[in-house]
């Protein structure tokens, strides 16, 4: 299992901050389409991720036990 840590409008998309995702041998582009898929969460393809506290590019392959992070790009004022 994956861990997956939702940011912004990801969390309030599915009312969690965390959720647990079997990916393992997935890159974060496949993970972004199954949680689209599965979950609901449209959006992704604009979001930053992190593998394991380090930013990850679309390719990335994710291992049983990582940690993904995705997080939006933030606007203030």
């Amino acid at each position: 299992m994956v861990k997956v840590l939702l940011f912004a409008h990801l969390k309030d998309l599915i009312g969690k901050d965390e959720i647990e995702v079997e990916a393992d041998g997935l890159t974060i582009e496949e993970l972004r389409e199954k949680l689209s898929a599965e979950n609901g969460l449209h959006g992704l393809e604009g979001v930053m991720a992190a593998v394991n506290e380090e930013f990850a590019d679309p390719e990335t392959v994710i291992s049983s036990g990582d940690t993904v992070a995705f997080i939006p790009p933030v606007s203030g004022g």
